[in-house]
């Protein structure tokens, strides 16, 4: 059984709880990241901690560990479960308050870091064949009221989404935002390769993801040219290419869209290749934090 940072300690999972009161559960009150750690390494977690650290001022609250510290019970919580490979949750809450929604009742916030061997986020024949997305009715969260670009803990609008993409048999999810652009997938970002050249909607909408970066480079690397600009669904469902990207989803194709096949119906080549490049990163010194303790 794995254990849990919570508040300082290391807890059994099945031991690991926080107050009724806590704002995290009664409002949503909390940011959070998702991070995975491949063959002792674990993957831009500088990247990580300073989206971390930036979604916790947007909302005005207070880490109560600084960053070098919490770099490091992030790798003493993989260490204490002998993880050399994971995801790991990193959460803070608001803490303990009162049934109000005043932020001056949570005195202490809570930080709770969760860490757990699992693969991709979706099974191998999701990757082989390619995924089947259904664009939602529920619209992404409007930069104007509660921002996409932060990692918070109210993530209903995306639960609601996948939900309805699930019940129409989808994989998963796309959204738009209150404009009608392609905003991002239920937990991922968006890439569109057509006419040669890829797009991705930009960070205003949708949540500036670490691995998008990183996809980014690579697809530089390779030689294309990325244009953040705002897409119609239109321009996605004739793409000759569609592919997401994400933490905990690393690098999926998409093989249809509202019940259109995209490209011929199968994972596309660049997508494919973009994929089998990011493999080639993960696990290493230069892109990764080691778990292990120098010696």
């Amino acid at each position: 059984m794995a254990k849990i940072y919570l508040d300082g300690e290391f807890v059994p999972e099945d031991e690991a709880k926080i107050s009724v009161f806590d704002h995290g559960l009664l409002y949503g009150d909390g940011v959070f990241e998702g991070i995975r750690a491949y063959d002792g390494y674990v993957f831009k977690l500088d990247e990580h901690l300073d989206r971390l650290y930036r979604s916790a001022r947007a909302i005005k609250l207070e880490i109560p560990l600084d960053r070098d510290e919490m770099e490091e019970k992030i790798l003493e919580t993989l260490r204490v479960n002998g993880f050399e490979e994971a995801y790991i949750r990193p959460v803070v809450t608001r803490g303990t308050g009162s049934l109000g929604i005043d932020i001056e009742s949570c005195t202490d916030p809570s930080v709770i870091i969760i860490s757990k061997e699992w693969e991709a986020l979706y099974g191998p024949e999701l990757y082989e064949e390619g995924l089947n997305l259904l664009t939602t009715t529920i619209r992404n969260q409007p930069k104007d009221g509660l921002p996409p670009t932060v990692k918070h803990l109210n993530y209903l609008t995306n639960v609601l989404a996948l939900m309805q993409a699930n019940t129409w048999g989808a994989d998963e999810a796309l959204m738009l935002d209150t404009n009608g652009n392609v905003s991002e997938g239920g937990a991922d970002n968006v890439f569109v390769y057509r006419k040669n050249a890829v797009y991705t909607p930009p960070v205003i909408n949708n949540l500036p993801g670490i691995t998008r970066d990183v996809v980014i480079d690579l697809l530089n690397d390779l030689g294309y040219q990325v244009k953040e600009e705002n897409l119609g669904l239109a321009e996605v469902l004739t793409a000759d290419e569609v592919f997401l990207s994400g933490t905990a989803a690393e690098v999926a194709p998409v093989a249809e869209i509202d019940g259109r096949k995209i490209g011929d119906g199968e994972p596309g080549e660049l997508a494919l290749q973009v994929k089998e490049e990011f493999g080639k990163i993960t696990g290493t010194e230069e892109t990764g934090t080691r778990i292990s303790q120098s010696t």
